[in-house]
């Protein structure tokens, strides 16, 4: 390899940061990730958190500080009351999945709502504002170590399209949620007119490998993206939600059928 093609090389790291343990309401969230992040330190240097450095912080650890965990001895009674439009529903052999829209704007099965890791008759609902906690994290950890970084917030969602999950950001601070590449030139030279790569969503799915389901550990660093961590806290994840208008997908087979027949019914109707 010549020193032009070493040149090129741009290297990211992603960890898990170990040390945090079950949270609860009230817990001081950004006190016990900067405990880790210094306990982490201390075994090895080079894992201070450092200026550019962008965490990824798992949801439901921030509900749980947030107190989100709520009684609901029917879980389906929780999904309603979060629920702002059902976009689709598909029964299968346990029952029914609803797809819905929730109050965040987020379509995702049962609004987000998480019976996992619960106590029996509770079920944890997603931040309140994620966009929100993730500024109040980055500012608390940003005045604790005296350090310019980035916060992602991680829920995990399926798509419409692909089998399986992955980890999207559903609140940031202090980053460039997409990396808007439209009027540059691509190698041909040719303008990219809608190009946006949803740079949120990607650390997201990124840390979720190190991270993972299981292993108990929800915080994770990103160190070598520093060019997307921003000096403003930023318009957040929310911004990247298509609602209204922009969403191209609304509706399911069965939803999107059964209002055709209902504009059919009322078009004849006035005939």
């Amino acid at each position: 390899m010549s020193p032009a093609d070493h040149s090129a090389v741009h290297l990211i790291s992603t960890w898990a940061l170990p040390g945090i343990a079950e949270i609860a309401a009230g817990d001081d969230l950004a006190g016990i990730i900067g405990d880790a992040l210094d306990a982490a330190a201390r075994l090895e240097s080079g894992l201070a958190l450092a200026d550019g450095d962008i965490l990824s912080v798992t949801s439901k650890i921030v509900s749980k500080a947030e107190g989100r965990q709520v009684a609901a001895e029917d879980r389906e009674d929780a999904i309603t009351a979060e629920t702002v439009r059902v976009v689709a529903r598909r029964e299968h052999p346990g029952g029914v999945t609803r797809i819905v829209e929730n109050r965040l704007g987020i379509v995702a099965a049962a609004a987000g709502v998480d019976a996992s890791n619960t106590p029996d008759g509770t079920v944890l609902l997603l931040p309140e504002d994620p966009d929100a906690s993730a500024a109040a994290l980055r500012a608390a950890l940003q005045a604790r170590f005296g350090v310019h970084i980035g916060i992602v917030i991680t829920d995990t969602l399926g798509r419409p399209w692909r089998l399986g999950q992955t980890d999207v950001a559903i609140g940031a601070a202090g980053i460039r949620v997409v990396d808007d590449l439209r009027g540059a030139t691509d190698s041909a030279g040719r303008v990219l007119a809608v190009t946006t790569p949803a740079v949120a969503d990607e650390i997201a799915a990124m840390t979720d490998l190190v991270k993972g389901k299981i292993a108990g550990c929800p915080v994770a660093v990103v160190r070598g993206l520093g060019r997307l961590v921003t000096e403003s806290d930023g318009p957040g994840a929310r911004s990247v939600v298509r609602t209204g208008e922009s969403d191209m997908f609304r509706l399911g087979t069965a939803e999107a059928f059964e209002l055709g027949r209902q504009a059919g019914r009322a078009e004849q109707q006035q005939h």
